[in-house]
């Protein structure tokens, strides 16, 4: 009888210890609705500001273009509104720059001087002048 008494335990008991492990497991796991304000701020902040391509960024520096904040600002809405406009691929004017976007990756394919002898865009499909 000592073995058996030894393995039971009461009610309250028994409660306790189901209850202290269940809110030890809910504590651990995320609950949906903190799960999708996580994924719903992370793509706002990935949206914020668009990123340059390693070739866009080689154009940069070869054409001595340095953006100031303001102009990041500009791009970053221009972007928007193509977004806003289901725009894949846009042409970005601003001030005498043009920027190639893709949209959907926000990413900064291939910057140029207006004042350039290659004027012409393709594979875009829609402008936005800012």
């Amino acid at each position: 009888m000592e073995g058996l008494n030894s393995r039971l335990v009461s009610i309250e008991q028994a409660k306790e210890l189901y209850l202290h492990s269940k809110d030890a497991v809910n504590k651990e796991k995320p609950t949906e609705s903190n799960l999708f304000q996580d994924i719903l701020k992370e793509k706002a902040e990935s949206f914020e500001n668009v990123k340059f391509s390693k070739h866009a960024n080689q154009r940069l520096e070869s054409r001595n273009i340095i953006l100031s904040n303001a102009q990041r600002t500009r791009l970053n809405e221009g972007v928007e509104k193509a977004r806003d406009k289901s725009i894949n691929e846009t042409l970005v004017m601003m001030d005498n720059l043009a920027f190639i976007v893709n949209v959907k990756n926000n990413m900064v394919v291939t910057a140029l001087e207006q004042n350039e002898d290659n004027n012409v865009f393709t594979n875009i499909d829609g402008a936005v002048i800012v």
